[in-house]
């Protein structure tokens, strides 16, 4: 039988899909606002993968990774998926969303991220939140699953990700 561990400390991220700046400005206010201070902000890479946003929030879409310096406990996704959402549905105009918002937390072996949907790789966390493990850390790096989106596959997103987990390795040596 094995032990009961103490729920560790993960790092809160989240990804934002978007076409206008100045919406990616506000989503990334009320984010800080609510979980504190950003110690990583990922360039802006070209959107490219998928036109399943466009319908609604127009071509010409951007990516962008944030990491916030505050752990969170991995318990909270949910509920930070759900602010999440409202964020989306409060940036909205016409109905429609302007802005696409993933949360997730990493780990040292792992990219976690939030989601609505549910697939046969998915977890319901709580409150209709699934979380689905998107990266695993092997041989220095993150690598994608089978079921891995295109755009997480990228040597960019791989980048970005390993520069999260550096600087969560860091604070976790500290702590």
């Amino acid at each position: 039988m094995g032990t009961r561990k103490k729920e560790r400390p993960a790092k809160l991220i989240a990804g934002f899909i978007f076409n206008q700046d100045a919406i990616f400005l506000k989503a990334k206010k009320g984010l800080q606002r609510k979980f504190g201070s950003i110690d990583l902000e990922s360039p802006t890479l070209p959107f490219l993968h998928t036109d399943y946003y466009s319908k609604e929030m127009g071509t010409g879409l951007k990516r962008k990774f944030l990491s916030f310096n505050n752990l969170i406990l991995p318990s909270r996704l949910a509920a930070i998926k759900i602010f999440t959402n409202d964020l989306e549905n409060a940036l909205s105009h016409n109905l429609k969303r302007q802005i696409n918002i993933d949360p997730g937390y990493l780990e040292t072996s792992k990219l976690v991220l939030a989601t609505t949907k549910n697939y046969n790789h998915r977890i319901y966390i709580n409150r209709g939140i699934y979380a689905e493990v998107t990266l695993f850390f092997q041989n220095h790096t993150f690598k994608p699953w089978d079921w891995t989106y295109p755009d997480y596959r990228t040597p960019a997103y791989i980048e970005v990700f390993n520069n999260i987990r550096q600087i969560y390795l860091n604070q976790i040596k500290t702590a």
